[in-house]
Formats: structure tokens, C-alpha cells, sequence
């Protein structure tokens, strides 16, 4: 059964203690306060999570915490597992087997080695074959070095196992625009009494916080979005008044949002996030780990004055 992947899903930062230890306490009351705000999910381990600076003891506790919290809530579960070697990926598919509350894995498309288009469908394939949950390819070719046509997305859409796509293309692109085109569709309303939401067992998420509202107004089921940090409620109203076909009020909210995104991406990801998060004591500390640096105070206040 595929997983529901409409709505706000927010991926989680990973707190650290003065010390720099993993602040656990924190983490789950993070989880708590952005599914009260109205997240219908969480993303444990993706980028925003830092989770190639973790140990596995550390990552393994992230997943605990999400997947407790998200049992107690009902809320939906994705977790980040995946690399640039399709082995190794499928060992980390299979170990999501032991939360059994993780609804999906967030996998990126392989980075560095910049396989052909081919070798991204069958990556993708073989691990779909095997994993013990649906996946969701994480497009984000400005961190992976390979950008994928239209053509090449709407292929993975059609492939057993995969449940969607992290759409972060850096913008609504000529491949974005066809893509959405090229989707079945469910003939939900949107912004007019013709329109309608892509369906067909395949979720187009915004990945891309600037961009959420226009991918938003041509027929994404959802986002992953870290601004969702902060101002939660309005993120979860956006993609709801988009959904709901109130374009007024969406297009509304996605002006007020944009500069709040780029104020938080001012600096790499998540620095910006945990510095707000720190002035606001909700988190113990702004640390992130090297090769991040923590961000700079003049960007910590210049989104702390959007919030």
C-alpha cells in the first residue's frame, strides 16, 4: 500500500548539545511542536539532519525518537537512506526495516559518480525491487551534479516501488513543467474548475523552499520543506489553499513565505535553521558540524526578523 504524501513534511534538524553530543530531548520536542503546528509528517536523516556527520549510534537514536514520536501522533514517517552506491544504498533500504513506523525512504539521486540517465532508472529499479518501503527519489541536482529530463522522471514514476519524487531543481524549469504535465491526473481542484492534481500513485513534493509555491500551484501533493521550521502553520496553509484551489490565498501566503526561505538559506543549510531555532530556545545550542560552519549572527538575525 503506498504511503499518503500529501501535505507539509518537515525535515528535521538534528540538535546538538553544547558539548556537541545529540540533543534527544530537543529533537522530539521539535517533532511535537511541528505536528501541532500542523506537519503531517516528519523526514528523519535527510540533508537537513546532517546525517553524513552522525555516527550510526546517532542515527539509529534520531529514528528512534521520530519513529516514537510519529507512533504517538499518527503522523507519517520518511526516513533518508541512500548514497551514490546502489549496494550500499539497499543495505541502508533494508535496516529501515527495524522502525517499522517509516512509511517511505527519501534516496537521493546518486551523487558524484554522475551516472548516465540509465544508470539512475536502474539504481533506482533495483533498489524499488528490494526495499522494505516505498521510495522517493530526492532530485537535487545542484548537491548531486546530474540534472534528470522530464522524460527520465516521468520513467521512475512509472516504476513498481517508487511513491514520489523531492522535486529541487532549483527552479520551475522547462523538465518541471513537463513533468507535471506528463503525470496522471485525479482531477482534484485547484486554482480553476478545469485544473487538477497529479495522481496515479506518484507524489511530486517541493524540495525547493522559494519555489514550494509555484510547484504547489501547478499539482505537487506536498512539500519537504526545512523552512517549515519555523512558521509552521502558515507552511501546512499554503499547501492546503493550494490543494483547496483558494489561489488568492495561496499566492498570498507564498509571497509572505519566500523571503523567510531565503533568509534561512542565506548561508548552507542548516545553519541558519539552528541559529533561529537557538535564539528562540528551542534548541540547545546552534552548533552544526564541520565542513558546516554555525551561521553568521547577521544572517541568524535577518530570518529571526522574518519569523
Amino acid at each position: 500500500m503506498e504511503p499518503s504524501l500529501r501535505g507539509l513534511f518537515v525535515p528535521l534538524i538534528t540538535p546538538f548539545t553544547e558539548d556537541g553530543d545529540l540533543a534527544s530531548g530537543a529533537l522530539e520536542k521539535l517533532a511535537h511542536a511541528v505536528i501541532d503546528a500542523g506537519a503531517a509528517g516528519l523526514v528523519a536523516l535527510g540533508t537537513t539532519g546532517e546525517p553524513a556527520t552522525l555516527s550510526a549510534a546517532e542515527r539509529h537514536a534520531v529514528l528512534d525518537v521520530a519513529a516514537r514520536v510519529c507512533r504517538e501522533r499518527g503522523a507519517a514517517l520518511i526516513a533518508g537512506a541512500g548514497s551514490n552506491d546502489t549496494a550500499g544504498s539497499a543495505r541502508e533500504l533494508r535496516d529501515l526495516a527495524a522502525w517499522p513506523q517509516v512509511s517511505a525512504a527519501l534516496t537521493v539521486v546518486p551523487y558524484y559518480t554522475r551516472p548516465s540517465e540509465e544508470g539512475v532508472v536502474a539504481h533506482f529499479t533495483r533498489l524499488a525491487l528490494h526495499s522494505p518501503v516505498p521510495l522517493i527519489v530526492y532530485n537535487i541536482p545542484y548537491r548531486t551534479g546530474r540534472v534528470l529530463s522530464a522524460q527520465t522522471l516521468l520513467r521512475l514514476s512509472a516504476v513498481p516501488g517508487i511513491a514520489g519524487v523531492k522535486h529541487a531543481a532549483g527552479a520551475v524549469d522547462q523538465d518541471t513543467v513537463l513533468m507535471m504535465a506528463g503525470l496522471p491526473m485525479a482531477g482534484l481542484p485547484m486554482a480553476g474548475p478545469a485544473a487538477t492534481v497529479p495522481s496515479g500513485g506518484f507524489a511530486v513534493l517541493a524540495g525547493d523552499d522559494a519555489f514550494a509555491s509555484p510547484l504547489l500551484a501547478l499539482g505537487a501533493a506536498g512539500g519537504i520543506l526545512a523552512s517549515a521550521h519555523l512558521r509552521t502553520g502558515e507552511f501546512a496553509e499554503l499547501i492546503a489553499a493550494w490543494h483547496a484551489g483558494d489561489a488568492g490565498r495561496a499566492r498570498a501566503l507564498g509571497h509572505r513565505l519566500a523571503p523567510l526561505s531565503a533568509a534561512l538559506f542565506a548561508e548552507p543549510s542548516p545553519a541558519v535553521i539552528k541559529g533561529v531555532l537557538h535564539a528562540q530556545g528551542l534548541i540547545p545550542s546552534p552548533a552544526v558540524r564541520l565542513p558546516l560552519l554555525a551561521a553568521d549572527q547577521d544572517s541568524v538575525r535577518a530570518a529571526l526578523a522574518l519569523c
